[in-house]
């Protein structure tokens, strides 16, 4: 399930008021993310969760639910 954190970041950065995010969603569904805005999404999230991504880990991921997975998977991480 997409956290309530992660959504408020890409609605932020959008400027989104609101949008029905799914594990499922592609960045493609979401209005104004394309790949102009994709770097700046990524690095919204990197500045507000604490973590870093490796450009290969951002290619492989297919849905949000994938975003959403690998953020948690790097929280947990720190707290190790």
């Amino acid at each position: 399930m997409i956290s309530e954190r992660l959504q408020k970041v890409i609605l932020r950065k959008l400027k989104l008021d609101k949008f029905d995010f799914k594990n499922e969603t592609l960045a493609s569904q979401v209005p104004g993310w394309d790949s102009l805005t994709h770097i700046s999404v990524i690095v919204e999230i990197e500045k507000t969760f604490n973590v870093r991504f490796k450009m290969q880990e951002i290619l492989r991921l297919k849905n949000l639910g994938e975003l959403q997975k690998l953020i948690d998977a790097r929280a947990s991480s720190r707290l190790e």
